[in-house]
């Protein structure tokens, strides 16, 4: 809190007037960082192939862990009270971010370019998949540069997909 505090430019015992303790801090800073996920992950236009749309949701999820790492790693990587656990709480729709996903899942599926499949698996596996090379990115294993690393990606999430092809 002290840290907290300074970087603020206020008392350590004025960031208490706002935040009862660390814990309601953090909950407050996750909430928000779930939200700027949710703007990224919604900020392209869904257009295009039914890979296409899913591809430009997953693409925000990577804009926000390269705009934002410490907090992405806050927020995804450590372990955190309070984060949602699947199944349960993302198929309560728990999870605004997850539900984006999970709902262009569904209509590729309504569609017929997916084949038909437990939705939020499917969604699930799918966000697995590019956080993992989100967070391999991030360790320094790959060569490139970032727009390389973008576009590997995409491709990977495009074979990802034509997998689940119907």
């Amino acid at each position: 809190m002290r840290r907290v505090a300074r970087a603020a430019g206020i008392t350590p015992m004025a960031i208490y007037h706002h935040f009862e303790d660390r814990k309601t801090l953090l909950t407050r800073i996750t909430e928000h960082e779930f939200a700027r996920l949710l703007e990224c992950m919604q900020a392209r236009p869904l257009k295009g192939s039914a890979a296409d749309r899913v591809v430009s949701v997953m693409e925000g999820y990577i804009d926000y862990a390269l705009e934002r790492p410490r907090l992405f790693d806050y927020v995804f990587v450590q372990p955190r009270p309070g984060a949602r656990q699947f199944p349960g709480d993302f198929r309560r729709r728990h999870s605004p971010t997850l539900n984006v996903v999970a709902d262009v899942v569904a209509d590729t599926m309504k569609e017929g370019f997916l084949r038909k499949d437990d939705v939020w698996e499917v969604a699930f596996a799918l966000w697995a998949h590019v956080h993992g090379y989100v967070v391999m990115y991030r360790a320094g294993r790959f060569e490139g540069s970032e727009k390389q690393f973008r576009a590997l990606v995409r491709r990977s999430m495009r074979r990802f997909l034509h997998g689940l092809a119907a």
